[in-house]
């Protein structure tokens, strides 16, 4: 029954994380789940210095509240004219460095659990249930990723048009009066949600990797949005699904083998789609020279 909660955990990890990821390499953003992931780590120490305790809610909190100030922070600077992948590398490696220096003045001798915190552990997910009425209506992970993708497609797909516009052309958008900023935030926001979604379950370095690989791999498959993210969800999926049975298999970190396949489907996309992938535009430009000489002669 483990399995099933494993499969089905990865599986919406990777939906969630797929969906936003198309929009975030759209927006050469794709980093920011990287930042986010990193930048709670003040919001956990704080958290556990006001309230002396180490609950995992509490401290999942923290790290939301933390995830929207980067956000904000991000894109301050780069409304004030910093590029944006230096406003990314810039707030989330400050928010960084001030929670380590929180946890060496106030917090050295305790233990914030912050593997299970920041980086998880997804085959302990069938373990940690929630009991409603004293029945057990199973894992946690899975009822808060569930509301997670859920509250992802209900706002995509309410606002789908507003967010592809704002994602290809932010100008245009505005011009036609759809507040940019507005849905940026949004955007943002569910990004930090997923993220903060996936701790205890997953980790965040697995989410970093949900959100750029599946998406950056539909990218080379496809010039539109609405298949990107077919293909981007069908991936993660499948990422995390054959990433299980490796790891089982090989007896290895899961989260390590879901994004090994995930980097071997990446490169047969980046060598062999029919659009974007190196094999066939060499192909082409060969049969293009080839046409040419023919003519020619």
């Amino acid at each position: 029954m483990n399995d099933f909660w494993i499969l089905l955990t990865g599986a919406l990890v990777a939906c969630s994380c797929s969906i936003l990821g198309c929009f975030l390499i759209l927006r050469r953003m794709a980093m920011i789940g990287d930042a986010i992931s990193h930048s709670v780590l003040p919001g956990i120490v704080i958290v556990f210095l006001l309230s002396g305790s180490r609950d995992s809610l509490l401290m999942l909190f923290g790290a939301a509240i933390l995830g929207l100030v980067t956000v904000f922070l991000i894109q301050t600077l780069h409304q004030s004219g910093v590029q944006s992948d230096a406003s990314i590398g810039v707030v989330f490696t400050s928010l960084f460095a001030v929670g380590i220096v929180l946890i060496s003045l106030f917090a050295r001798q305790v233990d914030l659990d912050l593997d299970c915190v920041l980086y998880g552990e997804i085959a302990y997910v069938g373990w940690d249930t929630l009991e409603i009425g004293g029945v057990n209506v199973g894992p946690k992970a899975v009822w808060a990723l569930g509301l997670t993708l859920m509250l992802i497609l209900c706002l995509i797909g309410m606002f789908y048009k507003q967010f592809k516009l704002c994602a290809f052309d932010p100008a245009l958008a505005a011009a036609l009066g759809i507040p940019v900023i507005l849905f940026h935030y949004l955007l943002m926001g569910l990004v930090s949600i997923t993220t903060v979604a996936s701790f205890e379950s997953v980790g965040a370095i697995l989410v970093v990797g949900m959100l750029v690989v599946p998406a950056a791999t539909a990218y080379l498959l496809t010039d539109k949005l609405g298949r990107m993210i077919a293909y981007s969800m069908a991936i993660g999926v499948i990422c995390s699904t054959a990433g299980y049975y490796a790891a089982v298999i090989l007896d290895a970190s899961i989260a390590g083998c879901m994004i090994t396949v995930a980097g071997v489907l990446f490169a047969l996309a980046f060598l062999f789609s029919p659009s974007h992938g190196v094999v066939w535009k060499k192909r082409r430009q060969r049969r293009s020279a080839l046409a040419e000489a023919a003519a020619a002669g």
